[in-house]
């Protein structure tokens, strides 16, 4: 059978979102890239990609990115690191996570693409060698490539899988755009956090370090967490905008979430999602 008899088959992922249970700015490095502590929840809510071979070589975005400019889409620059000159691809995604939320939206698509293409073209590259590759697109893309919840250290790319609780989240997303160049480049910000302990984070001993600044530069993210705080202790995830709160009970996180589309019309987006130690498409592909 040569390349034009094979079925066009579409694979189809869920790229999943991420929460960052504590964020915690750790120093800062000569290169001016800041060291962390964190840990890395997916989800089981995110986005869904299609990825389906085509006879035409290189690589066609369909639908799902509009206003993405092509050169800042981390799907397209991820599919050009495996690319070659005799293979195509048709992607197209639906879109749910929000741009710019601290939910690892474009990581996740990246790795996703990485891990889809490397098992569509058989093209036999190992785990390791494909979160090396996302680490050039994104610190974030290496823990969605190895689809583990994770304690990560370093800028994010020096990971330890971590068994997590499977809580369900409430996930808020007010109505305003974060910048995580800004928010990194803030004086404000604190930058000398003492490491902890994986021990230490399970014990409460967390906070965000990027949460104050966020809160005083963007209004509706502080008047989010409050009213959160109030039915749940509650956090934002990365450099915001997204805060959210975990519970234990399905139920518990639906009431939060009907609360709160009532209470804050303003907000862009309620979700409501399970915790996951580990990413459906590693079981779907039998990676290992």
């Amino acid at each position: 059978m040569n390349q034009t008899d094979k079925p066009r088959a579409t694979l189809t992922c869920l790229s999943p979102a991420k929460l960052n249970l504590f964020l915690h700015v750790t120093g800062q490095r000569v290169d001016g890239y800041h060291t962390l502590q964190t840990v890395f929840q997916l989800l089981d809510w995110g986005d869904t990609l299609h990825f389906t071979p085509s006879d035409t070589p290189g690589v066609r975005i369909l639908t799902g990115f509009d206003n993405v400019p092509e050169d800042d889409n981390l799907i397209i620059r991820a599919a050009r690191l495996l690319a070659r000159p005799d293979l195509g691809i048709e992607i197209s995604a639906d879109k749910i996570i929000p741009l710019g939320g601290g939910l690892g939206g474009g990581s996740s698509n990246a790795a996703t693409t990485l891990i889809a293409l490397n098992a569509l073209w058989e093209l036999n590259f190992t785990v390791p060698q494909l979160a090396d590759m996302g680490l050039q697109l994104g610190a974030d893309v290496p823990v969605f490539v190895h689809g583990h919840s994770a304690w990560a250290e370093g800028v994010g790319d020096i990971l330890q899988p971590l068994q997590l609780p499977e809580r369900w989240y409430v996930i808020l997303v007010p109505d305003c755009h974060v910048s995580t160049a800004e928010i990194f480049t803030d004086q404000q910000l604190t930058r000398d956090t003492a490491p902890i302990t994986i021990s230490a984070f399970f014990a409460g001993q967390i906070h965000n370090d990027l949460q104050a600044v966020v809160e005083r530069r963007h209004p509706a993210v502080r008047k989010t967490l409050i009213w959160l705080n109030k039915h749940s202790p509650a956090i934002m995830t990365g450099s915001g905008a997204c805060v959210f709160s975990a519970v234990d009970k399905e139920a518990d996180a639906r009431t939060i979430a009907s609360a709160a589309s009532e209470a804050l019309p303003a907000l862009k987006q309620v979700v409501v999602a399970r915790g996951t130690n580990r990413s459906q498409l590693i079981d779907q592909l039998c990676i290992k």
